[in-house]
């Protein structure tokens, strides 16, 4: 089952990043540039001397997703639902178990990237870059920004020499850093400095997708506004696409244009953003919302609690995984393994009853 998300215009395209874009609105494309198809990532469990497979980890379990071009999907969900797992195997950092990741590359067409060769592997990367959670661990502290960001330029055959130089310089300017900077260590920085210089690396080659895996988690409050203002301001000028994932659905609020949540491995709701926000149709997402922290203390609030933990992705609970802690599982839901279906246009949710439930929307709590 495949959800796609567009808008109704298309972008005009840049190849290179041009300095004196004007911060106008991006137009969004028809077209996909990522599909995600019924997509499996199972860690095996062996045990005994001859290390015989005992079972599996579902960490990714049958998730379809589609990420239109010019467009962010935030996805979310709690530490442990799989998030960061789909991340890599999109990627293939690791390799899926089964399904289908497929990227529309301007030169080679669509590209199943859990099943390419090696080559065209290389090329489909250059498009496709990460920005991780921690840029004090992301950044070797023996290179220079030079080296660090100039890396991919030179393993790639793309620049040598002064080229790189210009290059570094360029792209610092693009992420709000100063040239002369190229020549520091990253111990020079500070965090929202640090996260700044993994963005920087991550446009060297001039991606169309960039996969951020909460990169604002490891920044004070006032730097993760600039980072997440930094990401909206450069989609706006090179026609960038997201895969956001964080756990905090504010800021996913503040940047996605259609957020997914997940839970053991499994989408439990696709929606665009505003929809989700203000009527989820999955009990996992109203108590996801209901845990966003409010500004105004004085304001009495009605949250919906859910107790215990996330399952273990190892041995999850019969029928619907979320049923053991939501306040609303009835007998079916013990028995009966909801599908993911559309509630209503463009919004889908794996719930057994998610017309007949009031659920409350980020301003109700």
């Amino acid at each position: 089952m495949s959800t796609a998300f567009a808008a109704s215009s298309t972008p005009k395209k840049q190849k290179e990043i041009n300095m004196a874009a004007q911060p106008d609105a991006p137009q969004v494309a028809e077209r996909p540039l990522l599909e995600i198809r019924n997509l499996k990532t199972y860690y095996p469990i062996t045990a005994g001397f001859f290390k015989r497979t005992v079972g599996y980890v579902k960490a990714v379990d049958d998730v379809s997703l589609t990420i239109p071009e010019g467009q962010t999907l935030g996805l979310v969900g709690e530490s442990g639902s799989g998030k960061t797992t789909l991340a890599h195997s999109v990627m293939r950092g690791i390799k899926p178990t089964s399904g289908e990741v497929i990227f529309h590359d301007e030169t080679r067409g669509p590209v199943d990237v859990a099943s390419a060769d090696a080559d065209t592997l290389h090329h489909v990367r250059r498009n496709m870059q990460m920005v991780f959670q921690d840029p004090f661990a992301s950044l070797n502290p023996r290179m220079t920004l030079l080296e660090i960001i100039g890396e991919p330029l030179i393993v790639n055959n793309i620049a040598k020499g002064k080229e790189v130089q210009d290059r570094v310089a360029e792209l610092l300017k693009v992420v709000g850093l100063r040239p002369e900077y190229m020549r520091r260590f990253p111990h020079a920085f500070s965090g929202g400095q640090r996260q700044r210089i993994v963005v920087a690396r991550a446009l060297a080659l001039n991606p169309r997708l960039v996969i951020a895996d909460e990169p604002t988690s490891a920044l004070d409050v006032s730097v993760q506004a600039q980072t997440l203002n930094l990401l909206k301001d450069l989609q706006t000028q090179l026609n960038l696409s997201y895969l956001f994932i964080s756990h905090d659905l504010g800021v996913v609020e503040h940047v996605s244009d259609v957020v997914a949540v997940m839970y053991v491995g499994r989408l439990v709701e696709v929606a665009p953003t505003s929809a989700l926000y203000q009527k989820p149709n999955h009990p996992y997402t109203e108590a996801l919302l209901g845990s966003i922290p409010r500004p105004d203390p004085a304001r009495k609030r009605h949250r919906v609690t859910v107790t215990g933990e996330i399952p273990n992705p190892a041995n999850p609970p019969s029928g619907c995984y979320f049923h053991p802690r939501c306040p609303y599982a009835q007998a079916i839901c013990a028995s009966k393994t909801p599908p993911l279906r559309e509630i209503k246009p463009g919004q889908f949710a794996a719930c057994h009853f998610s017309e007949d439930l009031a659920l409350k929307g980020v301003n109700d709590h």
